[in-house]
């Protein structure tokens, strides 16, 4: 396993700055950083390098308090470095900021919470607003997402669970397997499946209702109306909202023959 990632202020006392470091160095060694190291332990690690005006632009923040010698550092590492325990591959996102006053994410970004947090941690409000704003515009891009549970086995045609949302069709096929209480390995034949629809046709009556029948493992005990909650928790849980008026005289979510779900 990988140890977290952390970076380092290295203290280069070996050789002459060079002309582009030469403003860091001055006669303060509390300024005497002119070079970030990002490492993930175990293999090669990330290098980061910024001048101390970079790390300077918003003045309160973390990182201008330690270029500056504000902020005394209480950890080092046994070659007496000073180093702080955060994420190392978002940092980068955090140093271009520094250095642009921009937020340059890629399209398939997908740890924009993390980022957040970070740039809380580094005390950079206008960072933690840019990726907020970011994370706003992308919801506002994002097509929505129709879910739809019919329950007609009173009629032999079983459950159906339709999700324009193929992820989420993937997230019920896996709690599936996790409640059966059988010996599945894997998401069971006997359903219908396409990468937007899971239908299962097979239903016998037990007390106190429906269970599911597999042909070739007896001990699957999974229940309609367990099955129907499951998936209902998983639909609120992964952001859908009901939109189905349900009737009050049903009693139960579960005793409706259909729940309707929009994202």
């Amino acid at each position: 396993m990988w140890s977290r990632s952390f970076f380092e202020w290295h203290k280069q006392q070996d050789r002459l700055p060079s002309a582009g470091e030469s403003e860091l160095c001055g006669g303060n060694r509390a300024q005497q950083f002119p070079q970030i190291y990002i490492y993930k332990m175990l293999r090669s690690g990330f290098l980061y390098t910024a001048h101390r005006t970079t790390l300077s632009k918003h003045l309160g923040s973390f990182l201008e308090e330690v270029a500056n010698g504000k902020k005394p550092v209480q950890h080092t590492d046994s070659m007496g470095n000073p180093f702080i325990d955060r994420d190392g591959p978002v940092f980068r996102h955090v140093l271009n900021y520094l250095r642009t006053g921009e937020l340059q994410l890629p399209d398939d970004f997908r740890e924009a919470g993390l980022l957040r947090r970070e740039a809380d941690f580094y005390r950079l409000s206008q960072l933690v607003e840019a990726v907020v704003e970011w994370e706003n515009q992308r919801a506002a891009q994002r097509e929505p997402a129709f879910l739809e549970v019919t329950d007609s086995h009173e009629r032999s045609q079983g459950l159906k669970v339709y999700c324009s949302d193929a992820t989420f069709i993937e997230k019920v096929k896996g709690r599936l397997v996790q409640i059966s209480k059988s010996r599945l390995d894997g998401f069971p034949e006997e359903f219908v499946v396409s990468s937007n629809v899971i239908q299962f046709r097979h239903f016998i009556k037990s007390e106190p209702g429906s269970r599911l029948v597999l042909k070739e493992d007896s001990t699957f005990v999974c229940t309609l109306d367990c099955l129907k909650l499951e998936t209902v928790m998983l639909a609120l849980k992964s952001g859908f909202k009901l939109v189905t008026s349900l009737d009050s005289s049903k009693g139960s979510v579960v005793a409706a023959e259909a729940l309707h779900f929009v994202k």
